[in-house]
């Protein structure tokens, strides 16, 4: 140890929690941070023979800074380098191999393509965001209104040609975008440094650095920042389940396979040709772990969404040449099983409010249960199979979809297994899939009434929402990473009237606890009209009942969800204190002049909002129902009935109001 800076030296309990996978704050350990008048550099590289920090200061030159080892890692005290210096480490390998290395624990490095790690202090920015991290702490996040709305930093806007936006810059005009649209949350495809643009952010070389290309650390704080203080969470993509094989990342990075597996069948991703994460080596869970954190509490992230978990918990996974199964003969992960429990407990426990999310396209179990009972322990997964699900039913002709009724009905069989997000995110409009509005059955006027239609089942239907940007304002075109969004289409009436609607639902949602305060049980949701095959009509009530809102969870231990779709048609009266809308979807092309609706009560209904308000009956215009009478007459084996005028290819939402108890 130099006596010198003895006091700069990392923390031994660190070091040591670091070599056991326990370590949450590894950013404290290595990488380059300024104390005092030095920079320290830390590097984990314990099977490399020599290693030397390289940079703008000393002329790239090896023999000038070299590192020493302590306790395994290599360190490094140096007075010379300056904010902004670019930097690599030379490193002479086990297999003798000698290479550059950027800083798997940079803050901050060069633009790409440029691949150098950057000297730099992430810290002294002074936050102005203490009232919302204070609600966000005391937010009961599954009970609340959650509205996502997903989006790709480098084209949502953009300036001329193909250039990377200053994040500064869009800042103020996305917080009034938001605003304006009624979103509560904008989720960022991944943030973590990465080298190919055409990754969109998913192959990641830099786990503790934002990317370059739209700023400085301080500028992207200024970013989460401004929108928490505009009442706006900020959640981001990380990807912990792969990494590229760019020369200067964690590929081979000591001259050995030290991030990734040994054996070639753990190693790869033949599908991506990418390399697969160690989680066996208590370092490397130090490592992913470290990162996660790192994004909440430097940089005030609200939430992470876990990209590819199916790909991390499943051995066999896009491995059709063979794989190693685990030591009980099958095909799970055990070891990537202890990472993500692991991983949620250090996110979420010292962090309340924060949110977790899957993106698990399988039916692995009790992804939202907590680690304590069995569960994987994150706050939501999406829900990949509603999304399939209801595209491939507004794909389908109008005049056949009694034969894919079900696919809308489907989802209720498992809505309340997990805590869900019904995502249509970019996955849904890249790769010759079409548009959303373009995915829509029909001819022009048809494709936005009928996603108009397929917005309000998303809202009605249990769960919290995520839509990719352009998809609220039906942007015809798939989504170009390399060009801005069609913003010009706001100019029509049918595209504005797409961005109007989503903002009425947003409101809607957000308003009316009855949307969003038990997504969860039975208790908020019951049908209403469910087999109306014929005619592609729907109907079902959601409910918002304060005191039943913590007390139906999707995580409550062996809970029977096998009934979960049969409609719940008791006659039992609604309790009058509740909050209650009716929702009620024509995926048919007919308008119906007068559709009865099954209610389990008396009460009153108001139109809160309707997708179209009117139709031609009897070659006059007839205007949908403000309010709808009920009269006992019993219907699906409910007491009650309305009659509501519907529009053909529409949705209406309208507030129930039960009668108080023995009212007749």
């Amino acid at each position: 140890m130099d006596e010198e800076n003895k006091l700069f030296y990392p923390d031994d309990a660190e070091i040591d929690a670091f070599y056991e996978g326990r370590s949450s704050h590894a950013a404290e350990i290595f990488g380059c941070r300024l104390l005092g008048d030095l920079w320290r550099f830390c590097l984990w590289a314990p099977n490399a023979k020599y290693v030397s920090v390289v940079g703008d200061w000393n002329g790239w030159d090896p023999g000038r800074n070299p590192m020493e080892r302590y306790r395994g890692l290599w360190i490094l005290f140096t007075p010379d380098p300056k904010q902004t210096d670019n930097y690599k480490y030379h490193i002479e390998g086990a297999d003798g191999s000698v290479f550059l290395k950027a800083d798997p624990y940079a803050s901050h490095t060069e633009t790409p393509p440029g691949t150098s790690s950057k000297v730099w202090d992430a810290s002294g920015y002074i936050w102005g965001d203490e009232k919302w991290l204070a609600a966000r702490r005391e937010t009961d996040i599954l009970h609340s209104p959650v509205s996502i709305y997903e989006l790709h930093l480098g084209s949502w806007r953009k300036k001329e040609g193909y250039a990377y936006p200053s994040i500064r810059e869009i800042t103020s005009e996305l917080v009034d975008y938001i605003k304006k649209t009624g979103f509560t949350h904008v989720e960022l495809m991944p943030i973590n440094e990465f080298p190919f643009d055409g990754s969109w952010g998913y192959q990641v070389t830099g786990f503790f650095a934002v990317t370059s290309r739209y700023g400085t650390p301080q500028d992207f704080m200024y970013f989460v920042d401004t929108l928490h203080k505009a009442g706006i969470g900020v959640i981001v993509d990380w990807v912990p389940a792969h990494f590229p094989r760019d020369a200067h990342g964690l590929a081979h990075f000591d001259g050995t396979w030290l991030y990734e597996h040994e054996h070639p069948l753990r190693r790869e991703h033949p599908e991506w040709g990418t390399y697969e994460f160690n989680y066996c080596r208590p370092e490397v869970v130090s490592f992913l772990i470290s990162s996660a954190v790192n994004l909440i509490e430097l940089y005030h992230i609200d939430g992470i969404r876990v990209d590819a978990v199916s790909s991390i918990l499943y051995l066999d996974y896009g491995r059709n040449q063979g794989f190693i199964p685990n030591r009980d003969g099958g095909n799970v992960d055990y070891e990537a099983v202890d990472f993500l429990k692991a991983l949620n407990a250090a996110v979420l426990g010292p962090n309340p409010g924060v949110i977790t999310a899957a993106e698990e396209s399988t039916a692995y179990p009790l992804v939202t249960m907590p680690p304590n009972e069995g569960g994987l322990g994150f706050t939501f997964k999406w829900n990949m199979g509603f999304m399939h699900d209801t595209l491939d039913f507004m794909m389908s002709d109008p005049y056949f979809r009694h034969g894919a009724h079900d696919k809308m009905t489907f989802s209720m069989f498992y809505a309340f297994s997990e805590n869900y997000v019904l995502p249509y995110s970019h996955d849904e409009v890249v790769h010759g899939k079409k548009s959303l509005i373009d995915k829509m059955y029909g001819d022009y006027d048809t494709k936005f009434a009928a996603l108009k239609t397929l917005f309000g089942w998303q809202f009605g239907h249990p769960g919290k929402k995520l839509m990719f940007m352009g998809c609220e304002f039906a942007q015809f075109i798939e989504w170009d990473y390399q060009k801005e969004l069609d913003w010009f289409l706001l100019e029509y009436e049918t595209h504005s009237g797409v961005l109007s609607w989503v903002s009425e639902l947003n409101e809607l949602y957000r308003e009316n606890s009855a949307l969003h305060a038990i997504d969860d049980g039975w208790d908020g949701f019951k049908w209403l009209t469910v087999d109306d095959r014929k005619n592609s009509v729907f109907a079902f009530m959601r409910s918002g009942a304060p005191q039943a809102a913590g007390s139906v969870t999707s995580q409550t231990a062996g809970s029977d969800f096998s009934q979960a779709a049969v409609p719940d048609l008791s006659q039992a009266a609604v309790p009058a204190g509740e909050e209650h809308i009716v929702c009620i979807y024509n995926f048919s092309v007919e308008d119906f002049p007068a559709y009865e609706v099954a209610l389990p009560a008396r009460g009153k209904l108001k139109l809160l909002l309707a997708s179209k308000k009117w139709i031609h009956s009897n070659d006059k215009k007839k205007a949908v129902k403000s309010v709808a009478a009920v009269r006992k007459q019993e219907l699906n084996d409910l007491p009650y009935r309305a009659a509501f005028v519907i529009p053909g290819t529409s949705c209406l939402f309208y507030s129930f109001t039960p009668d108080p108890a023995g009212k007749k």
